[in-house]
């Protein structure tokens, strides 16, 4: 093998190994677009998409899955978000990166508009995203797994 042969196969390796590890670091990064599962039905709700906001995450409904559900609004919030719709809510924020999880952010119910302390958790190689919403202790609280939305 000519020496030109072997450093052309070194920068393909070198290029295809950097293409997996920022693909890796993506996948273990909570930052995308997410399918929520409602913890009591089990049928997807929404899409909503995690992203960056002043060094913190946020989320924001994205999509209702529900085409009846398309124009409902956030009557029992309070606040900037009362009477706001829904999609296209910002639902998420404050989450700060602590170790393996996302914490000390806040989540609000559209549904009862309560917001919650919330923390998060990538699993399953980036492919879900453990979602815990609690007043008080993160023990006492309520759990959804929402689902990695390919782009």
């Amino acid at each position: 093998m000519s020496q030109m042969t072997s450093f052309k196969m070194g920068k393909l390796a070198a290029g295809f190994l950097l293409t997996t590890l920022s693909t890796l670091t993506f996948a273990a990064s909570p930052l995308g677009t997410w399918k929520t599962i409602d913890d009591e039905t089990g049928d997807a709700t929404s899409y909503v998409t995690i992203f960056e906001d002043n060094g913190t995450l946020s989320g924001k409904i994205t999509k209702l899955l529900d085409p009846e559900s398309k124009d409902d609004i956030c009557n029992l919030c309070e606040g900037d978000l009362k009477d706001q719709k829904i999609e296209g809510m910002t639902i998420l924020w404050g989450m700060e990166k602590q170790g393996s999880k996302y914490d000390d952010g806040e989540i609000i119910d559209p549904a009862s508009g309560k917001v919650y302390s919330a923390n998060m958790k990538v699993t399953d190689g980036g492919e879900k995203l453990e979602v815990r919403g609690y007043i008080g202790f993160a023990l006492l609280g309520r759990s959804q797994t929402w689902l990695r939305v390919e782009e």
